[in-house]
């Protein structure tokens, strides 16, 4: 009776064990299951944030590159710029504004990445700190370009100020020059109103008149009379008081040196200094009356006569 009493103990503290063991397999293999879950929840995780970190270091590696490009576009292309204080051509100052327009604008997105990517860095709660550095240098090189656009803006409008002081004075000095021009175009009038008058007043005082013939030729024309003498002794031929000047021939005593006589005896009948002319003879007659001073010849009267005989 005991031994059976024994053996029924026995078989209900193994079922007992066996019962217990499976109750703590059960355990173990639930805990062991959610530790697995756990850490394909993790891994997850964790895959996430590697492709959100790879995804934000490849878009911030192209945004750098854009931007990095725009500012070294914007100093080739400051660089290239020349502003001086000539006047330009309109075509080239709206070229150069056109320039500037434009490197304003990329400055302005370039400034607007960097704005994006500092906040996408910082709600991604990666430390990246060779970005933020990078991120801070191109913040402080954009601003550095801005400052140059900026004073190149003010050399340009500076330019234009002085322009348009150099097209006011200019403005200025073509109409004095017109008044200039007006002054001297009245005044060269008055020069050649003046010029004509004084080569009318020289032509004038040049003119001198010449007449030959015989003395009867010249009494009848009212040229020359006689006066003076006795019984046609002594009397003298002399020149009329009241001239017949259309039977003169009329001269400029400056470039007349000459007077045809063609006659064998002649005699200047007008007063004239017998050392201011002289008579060229040819073939045993006197051919013509050379004046030899027109000065001193044209002294005393302004009319020759000759007599011819």
């Amino acid at each position: 009776m005991k031994t059976e009493k024994k053996s029924l103990l026995t078989k209900v503290a193994v079922g007992v064990l066996f019962v217990l063991a499976v109750v703590v397999g059960i355990i173990l293999i639930s805990n062991k299951n959610s530790e697995i879950e756990k850490l394909n929840e993790q891994y997850t995780n964790l895959d996430d944030m590697y492709k959100e970190r790879d995804s934000l270091v490849n878009d911030m590696a192209k945004t750098f590159d854009e931007i990095e490009e725009n500012l070294t576009f914007v100093q080739n292309k400051r660089n290239q710029l020349r502003i001086d204080n000539e006047e330009g051509a309109r075509n080239e100052k709206e070229a150069i504004v056109d320039d500037i327009k434009l490197m304003n604008t990329m400055l302005e997105e370039s400034s607007k990445k960097i704005d994006s990517l500092n906040k996408r860095l910082e709600s991604s709660g990666i430390q990246i700190n060779s970005f933020k550095t990078r991120i801070a240098r191109l913040t402080k090189e954009v601003e550095q370009q801005n400052a140059n656009i900026a004073k190149l803006e003010k050399s340009l409008e500076k330019r234009d100020n002085q322009i348009q002081e150099q097209i006011t004075q200019i403005t200025e000095l073509d109409q004095k020059v017109e008044v200039l021009e007006t002054d001297i175009l009245q005044k060269e009038d008055s020069l050649e109103e003046a010029s004509q008058i004084l080569t009318q007043k020289e032509n004038e005082l040049n003119k001198a008149y010449f007449a030959s013939g015989t003395f009867k030729e010249l009494k009848e024309n009212g040229v020359v009379t006689r006066d003076g003498g006795f019984l046609f002794i002594g009397r003298n031929e002399k020149l009329q008081d009241d001239l017949n000047e259309s039977y003169f021939t009329e001269l400029d005593k400056r470039n007349t040196d000459i007077f045809p006589i063609f006659s064998k005896k002649a005699e200047v009948v007008s007063e004239h200094p017998d050392s201011s002319y002289r008579y060229i003879y040819d073939e045993n007659q006197i051919a013509y009356l050379k004046i030899e001073d027109p000065e001193e010849f044209w002294k005393i009267t302004k009319y020759a006569v000759v007599q011819v005989k």
